[in-house]
């Protein structure tokens, strides 16, 4: 069940009118909740609702045991048990395609066959949620003991189940705990939020990766622009995930929860790590708090901090899929990080001061807009081979002077429209939401009726789905 559909939008509406119809009884509100959550997740696959309940199940148990004893044995062994679901299901496969070839084919002289187990929709972020439950009552954090429907809820909360953003124990499960009331939601907010991520998602996202990208980067199409391809997907990319979250954080909202932002306009960044600042933000703090800092980050030395920064963003190219194609694209952010790092602390003040200049700025922002076009060649393509040969024809593309050769306007304004968007504000949206708000409710309700069946009628036929429900 996909966001942009109609079997959602029923899905949606029934949710909300029995949850708010039992919002005073807060008890059967979460389960009414966790129940929409389980046939949310479901409607993909039934055979994993067990997997679902289980890592949950298994999160109630270590957070009560971390709770009670506060004892580094049941946190260790929480982290350790998590770990290993995500890397049975998600890693196996690729760790056993290595394996034959350096031992097993030369043992026994012939090559087995391994079948990669069906990646569960979300695998990634489920235990990532189960993961920062067990950091954050172990820290204090969380205060309390959550129960067991409150944590069933916050692992499987069907409006980030799939895709994030990825939230914190800490905050959401201590939304759990106070009573919704429909009188103080935000509803025009929320219904912008949707507008924007549909037509991110539906039009832009959807028709960018079905007009160039999937043709191009799946192979077999000759005379191809390959540059232009690579911004393509850069824009596909950033409107699908953006736009999945703006869906989400807009449903949270119209239930009465809020959500952590996700993206902060993250392509006009004017560094790799302001990038990362901006770019999925849930995840890289999640990364930080949870990984890096633990680690050790900064506290012991520039060199061990180059170190950590590196092993982290290698273990973040692997959390996106299993193949050395996600390394290499780890690999190369850390790269950019440490770069970046080393630049920051030779550079005298004097310098970094004159560096402050509008112009500095914007030169600094396309160096760092390209540097994270050419990673995402490595993030699409299907292989590192693959990838190799689009970087490769990209790079003929500019030196034969064949930028915008093969290629109609559509796509070309596709891809600016995507860019654009980067150069929205929270200004300009609060002051959209302001006026809005101050119509009455069946202005407001024409209006989104209207935005919606317009993103309808001019979206490509199909939907695909959301580029991370692969991760």
């Amino acid at each position: 069940m996909l966001f942009p559909t109609f079997e959602f939008l029923v899905f949606f509406v029934v949710v909300l009118l029995f949850t708010w119809k039992i919002y005073q009884h807060s008890k059967s509100h979460l389960i009414l909740l966790l129940i929409a959550s389980y046939f949310f997740y479901g409607c993909w696959n039934w055979a994993y609702i067990p997997l679902l309940f289980g890592i949950s199940s298994l999160a109630f148990l270590f957070a009560v045991l971390i709770s009670k004893n506060n004892k580094n044995i049941w946190f260790g062994l929480g982290i350790i048990v998590f770990i290993l679901i995500l890397v049975y299901f998600k890693y196996s496969g690729f760790i056993l395609s290595i394996f034959p070839v350096l031992w097993i084919e030369y043992a026994f002289g012939e090559k087995i066959d391994f079948i990669n187990p069906v990646l569960p929709l979300g695998i990634s972020f489920i235990t990532f949620h189960a993961i920062s439950l067990l950091f954050d009552i172990k820290r204090g954090k969380l205060n309390f003991t959550p129960s067991f429907v409150q944590v069933l809820l916050y692992i499987c909360f069907f409006p980030q189940l799939i895709a994030g953003p990825i939230l914190r124990a800490s905050t959401f499960i201590t939304q759990l705990t106070i009573p919704r009331d429909p009188h103080h939601l935000k509803v025009t907010r929320g219904m912008i939020l949707i507008c924007i991520g549909l037509f991110k998602k539906v039009i832009l996202a959807n028709y960018l990766g079905t007009e160039i990208v999937d043709p191009i980067f799946n192979g077999g199409v000759e005379n191809a622009n390959h540059f232009i391809a690579v911004y393509a997907y850069a824009v596909q990319i950033y409107c699908d995930f953006s736009g999945y979250t703006d869906i989400a954080i807009g449903c949270a909202f119209l239930l009465g929860y809020r959500f952590p932002l996700n993206f902060r306009n993250p392509y006009t960044a004017s560094s790799i790590q302001d990038f990362w600042r901006r770019w999925h933000i849930t995840l890289s703090f999640w990364l930080r708090d949870y990984l890096y800092i633990p680690m050790g980050g900064a506290r012991k030395g520039f060199i061990f901090k180059l170190l950590f920064l590196m092993i982290t963003m290698l273990i973040a190219g692997l959390w996106h899929g299993a193949g050395w194609q996600f390394i290499f694209w780890g690999a190369f952010h850390g790269l950019l990080l440490v770069i970046n790092h080393i630049w920051v602390k030779i550079a005298d003040q004097y310098l970094i001061q004159r560096h402050q200049s509008t112009i500095w700025k914007i030169i600094c922002t396309i160096l760092t807009f390209n540097l994270v076009c050419i990673g995402w060649i490595w993030f699409r393509a299907p292989n590192f081979d693959v990838a190799l040969l689009i970087f490769h024809q990209s790079c003929l593309d500019v030196l034969q002077g064949k930028i915008f050769s093969n290629v109609n306007y559509l796509t070309l304004l596709a891809i600016v429209c995507g860019i654009g968007t980067q150069f929205q504000t929270l200004t300009s949206r609060s002051k959209v939401e302001r006026w809005l708000g101050k119509q009455a409710w069946f202005f407001q309700g024409a209006i989104f009726v209207l935005i919606i069946s317009l993103i309808e009628f001019l979206a490509p036929s199909g939907i695909a789905p959301f580029i991370y429900f692969q991760f």
